[in-house]
């Protein structure tokens, strides 16, 4: 079935449009201003689809929600849009973004969804090394690729973000950020090619070699400079166990010193997955002990830690893989080997195993638990950043220990990365020294029954954190960024802001694609 738009809607707002479509104007008149063969929904059915998302704190109303069956209908998409005075163009994963990044008020949204199935194929890069990778599209969900890749083939892509239910395009137009990301960089380090819509309508196939400039702005591009609607994503064998272990401390400079020991030795000779999270020293179910323990037979045994530990204490959050075939001693001597060498409070270590796709699936209960007392539908004002390691210690003073000592409602993530496994030719931004820096995620969830107010003073204490940041030199980076102008944009950039601007006048010189992270103008 082809759809089509008439001009009437490229040419009034969205409020007209909306008001055409509830008097009963029809969208399937023939018009040469947008013509695909997908589906488009305009009025309430486009803002049920895409006013709002994760976030929960922006509603805005888009012209029209485009659900293409390939490329060629968001080329369609984006050259009706250069061919209107004001339209834009926003991709729309599984709206996971915070602060309206996938939004397009008053423009166009392209549901990526209905594009999932379009690539799913295993093959070898050319070369000796046998390096196996698979070709998926960039409206896939991680956690299908997964499951995939893993029952059909026993692979599985290298680095992932600890939530899977997200896009592949979307977590590479960001970076992409989970435990494995010491050893194998963000999930934008290990992609080699590249399908891209252009703000230009140009559908392009880019690689480190081909078009390259396009495929390196793309990668972190926070959906600047192309839509991504195919991905060649890096795979490794998947193990068929994993052994999780959780470890408490009360010093912050203890915890630190072992993650970063943990991070910086080679592969054989560290763990596979590593991270950490800070709560809070009292019973809260959310924020305190009871999130430690991996299994409910697990105690927390608070009579294990010492009278002279403050508010907030950490953990450090471990994973090691193994096979089937491994013997339970080997996994055993392993792990011992590299717990002996860490000064955590004794008494107050956690392990499980567990199959290697229900580790990475972990995340998915606290989703069904959190769909289930409804906070999953409620504002989550997140923030997330990094932090030099040169900083993270004052941070912890400042933040950790007296702005959120009482907790976030929901889990305060700290961990160390290494710089040498970013590659500095995409759009990611990073904090500017030092081999190591941490990545800190405060995730609120809102109660159901919480006040605007409530989410007002989350949102003002986010803001507190970041002009705190500012005011004191800290060596930070907002990580998934927003920001209200282009001089807040242009400090985030720093010295690699000519270079995102001469990037976005090759491959959007209209400033057409992704308006909600209100980064550029649309251009007449």
């Amino acid at each position: 079935m082809i759809a089509y738009i008439e001009p009437y809607f490229l040419e009034n707002d969205a409020e007209a449009a909306s008001a055409a479509t509830a008097a009963g104007k029809s969208t399937d008149g023939v018009s040469e201003s947008l013509n695909i063969q997908g589906e488009i929904l305009c009025g309430g059915a486009a803002a049920d689809i895409a006013g709002r998302d994760f976030g929960g704190m922006n509603c805005v109303k888009p012209l029209a929600v485009v659900r293409p069956v390939g490329p060629e209908d968001i080329a369609g998409a984006v050259k009706a849009a250069l061919r209107s005075d004001k339209l834009t163009v926003a991709a729309r994963g599984n709206g996971h973004s915070i602060n309206g990044q996938a939004m397009a008020e008053g423009g166009l949204v392209v549901d990526m969804s209905t594009t999932a199935e379009n690539h799913f194929e295993v093959g070898y890069l050319s070369g000796g090394d046998a390096t196996a990778f698979v070709d998926v599209s960039g409206g896939a969900l991680w956690e299908d690729v997964l499951k995939r890749c893993v029952s059909e083939y026993g692979l599985a892509p290298r680095s992932w973000t600890d939530y899977l239910g997200l896009t592949v395009g979307g977590t590479l137009s960001n970076a992409g950020v989970s435990g494995q990301a010491f050893r194998y960089g963000p999930q934008t380090s290990n992609v080699t090619e590249l399908d891209v819509v252009t703000g230009n309508g140009d559908v392009v196939t880019c690689s480190e070699i081909e078009n390259s400039e396009l495929f390196f702005s793309v990668l972190g591009g926070l959906g600047q400079f192309g839509i991504i609607t195919r991905a060649r994503v890096l795979l490794q064998p998947a193990p068929d166990m994993v052994r999780w272990i959780r470890v408490v401390y009360t010093e912050f400079d203890e915890f630190t010193q072992d993650a970063e020991w943990l991070v910086s030795q080679k592969n054989e000779s560290s763990f596979d997955y590593v991270e950490g999270f800070v709560f809070v020293n009292g019973a809260d179910p959310v924020n305190g002990w009871p999130t430690v323990p991996l299994h409910p037979d697990h105690e927390f045994d608070p009579t294990r830690l010492p009278q002279s530990c403050g508010s907030v204490l950490y953990c450090l959050e471990l994973g090691l893989h193994y096979r089937d075939s491994d013997s339970n001693s080997t996994i055993d001597k392993r792990v011992e080997r590299l717990i002996g060498r860490l000064r955590f409070n004794e008494g107050l270590r956690f392990e499980v195993d567990l199959p290697y796709v229900d580790f990475l699936l972990r995340v998915k209960r606290s989703e069904e638990i959190a769909k289930e007392n409804g906070t999953w539908e409620t504002p989550h004002p997140w923030l997330n950043l990094f932090v030099s390691k040169r900083d993270i210690g004052d941070f912890n003073r400042t933040v950790f220990k007296e702005l959120v000592k009482n907790g976030v409602n929901g889990p305060m993530l700290v961990y160390p990365l290494l710089r040498s496994r970013w590659d500095d030719r995409t759009s990611v931004v990073i904090p500017e020294e030092g081999e190591i820096f941490y990545i800190v995620a405060l995730l609120r969830f809102v109660p159901p029954c919480a006040k605007v107010s409530s989410v007002e003073k989350m949102v003002a204490q986010n803001q507190e954190i970041v002009h705190w940041c500012v005011k004191n030199g800290i060596d930070y980076k907002l990580y998934l960024p927003h920001y209200k102008s282009q001089e807040e944009w242009i400090r985030h950039f720093g010295n690699r802001w000519s270079r995102f601007v001469d990037r976005k006048a090759m491959f959007d010189p209209m400033a057409i694609l992704s308006p909600g992270q209100k980064i550029f103008n649309r251009s007449l």
